[in-house]
């Protein structure tokens, strides 16, 4: 078990992005909305000085739910100007709608060697036990520690340290919402240190984009679907994901639909559990994994839906070609 040693002279950037744990009522709405800047979250949590030096900056200013792929990558840039500068960590606050996907994104993007630890809140901080200050301390001592220097972008709620390829958001309301089923936690922050459990091997990293971000959507299987949304796609989108039954399942009436979409595109079959990964040579019924994989589907081994969109996106925005973009796949596996 690795452990880190606190130290105060160590600086950590906080860059917030909005989000529940920036949020507030206010006298116009009737719920709450972002409006707290980094320092106001900063100021907001005891012993955090203790921890580093901290200094925040307002990167976004908005709910999890609005931001988009073109904010991350703008993210990423920031990121490595940050790591140029020399601070010892950084944190990303924001929300927890899409924190696994942005966590993710950018821990394709990010080639710096400064640690980045993503967190959130469940409950925002006009509400009796917020979470945000407590998570924002985690973060910042994960931030610092020895154990996250090349450990790839962490997760961190709940004083549970996530790796961000395998972190979910597994409840819609619970502080403990986020997990990662198929791994669990990489580590704890515990007594105001940072303890990691196992080490994980870096992912190679993706160019950032070349040219203008592609469409790329997921369809999901369903009782009985006829599978209607897949028609025309070849002339909408530039990729697919099929959020597939059990261990990478359709039904047959896709499956003359999806061939046809995969001789033209780049389509990823994936499962819609969310945990575990899509079989390969089990099952060989007509819509089973096996018979999707003759036809041209790439899996996505034990990537999820939104995940395996995600790094679809991210090669085809960098112009991969598709010997690559399933090599991709291949090795998260």
């Amino acid at each position: 078990m690795l452990s880190a040693d606190r130290d105060p002279n160590h600086t950590v950037l906080v860059l917030t992005l909005g989000g529940t744990i920036a949020m507030t009522r206010s006298s116009t709405a009737s719920g709450v909305t972002p409006t707290l800047t980094g320092s106001d979250l900063v100021a907001a949590v005891p012993g955090l000085q203790d921890a580093a030096e901290v200094t925040a900056e307002d990167f976004r200013q908005m709910p999890g739910a609005s931001l988009t792929v073109s904010d991350i990558v703008s993210l990423v840039d920031r990121l490595q100007r940050a790591d140029r500068d020399g601070v010892n960590g950084i944190v990303v606050t924001q929300g927890t709608d899409t924190l696994e996907e942005t966590a993710y994104l950018t821990d394709l993007y990010y080639q710096g060697s400064t640690p980045v630890v993503f967190t959130g809140a469940m409950r925002n901080a006009a509400t009796a036990g917020a979470d945000g200050p407590a998570n924002l301390l985690a973060a910042v001592q994960t931030a610092v520690s020895a154990g996250a220097r090349g450990a790839g972008i962490l997760v961190v709620l709940g004083e549970e340290i996530h790796a961000a390829r395998h972190v979910r958001k597994m409840h819609t309301t619970s502080p403990g919402a986020f997990g990662s089923p198929s791994t669990g936690p990489v580590g704890h922050v515990v007594e105001g240190a940072a303890r990691f459990h196992h080490c994980l091997n870096p992912i190679s990293p993706v160019p950032l984009p070349i040219s203008d971000l592609p469409s790329v959507e997921i369809i999901t299987a369903s009782l009985g679907s006829s599978g209607t949304l897949l028609e025309g796609l070849e002339n909408k989108v530039a990729g697919l994901v099929v959020a597939a039954f059990g261990a990478g399942h359709v039904p047959e009436t896709w499956c003359a639909r999806l061939e046809a979409l995969a001789a033209a595109m780049p389509v990823v079959l994936a499962s819609r559990i969310g945990a575990g990964s899509v079989l390969t040579s089990t099952y060989a019924f007509p819509g089973s994994e096996s018979d999707l994989l003759t036809r041209g589907l790439i899996s996505s081994g034990v990537l999820d839906p939104y995940k395996a969109r995600l790094l679809l996106i991210a090669h085809l925005a960098a112009g991969s070609p598709r010997p690559e973009i399933a090599k991709a796949f291949l090795d998260h596996s």
